[in-house]
């Protein structure tokens, strides 16, 4: 906000009620001029404008709110603990699941007993290599403000498989080649049974 100038009238009044005042240091100096209008500021030279263009200054791709990543790239980047040569052929579809257990349809509370149940009868019977299928989810926003993971099988199946009775049994889990199910199916090579 810019202050007005005082008027000479203004200046005038002040300079008396200022005279008629006693000082409460009078051993301290006064500023000569209390009422000198202040100094008109000097004005630079206007800066050429520049053309703007939407996004001139962004710096690549936004990032993604996505606290973490995907299911897939959470499972393809365990380590590896089974025969690489083995990993490859399955990966690529070349190698034939010896059971499968379609989680299509199941509830949470369902699809976890019937996968262990399947796990382990599956390694007791000396079975190495079984598939299980999950479902990639519904495709849908249900509105709601938290988000939500779609498919939430496809999600849950990999921890499952991490924790016991299950990781004992469990050598490998790793999305399954679009010849067996895609990213809705997971290959699970399981350890020998002792």
């Amino acid at each position: 906000m810019s202050r007005r100038k005082l008027t000479q009238d203004e200046m005038d009044l002040w300079q008396r009620i200022a005279e008629q005042t006693e000082k409460m240091h009078p051993d301290r100096r006064i500023a000569p001029s209390l009422a000198r209008p202040k100094p008109e500021p000097t004005k630079r030279a206007p800066t050429p404008v520049q053309p703007f263009t939407l996004g001139q200054s962004a710096k690549g791709q936004a990032a993604q709110n996505a606290l973490l990543p995907s299911i897939e790239d959470r499972v393809n980047a365990a380590p590896l603990q089974m025969d690489r040569k083995r990993f490859t052929r399955m990966k690529r579809g070349k190698e034939r699941p010896e059971a499968k257990l379609d989680l299509h349809g199941m509830t949470v509370d369902r699809a976890h007993p019937a996968l262990t149940r399947f796990i382990l009868s599956a390694q007791s019977s000396g079975k190495r290599l079984v598939l299980v299928v999950t479902g990639k989810g519904k495709q849908r926003d249900d509105g709601d403000p938290i988000p939500k993971p779609l498919g939430i099988l496809r999600h849950q199946v990999p921890q499952w498989l991490a924790l016991p009775p299950l990781s004992q049994a469990v050598l490998q889990v790793s999305s399954a080649h679009i010849a067996h199910g895609g990213s809705g199916a997971y290959y699970v090579y399981l350890r020998k049974a002792r």
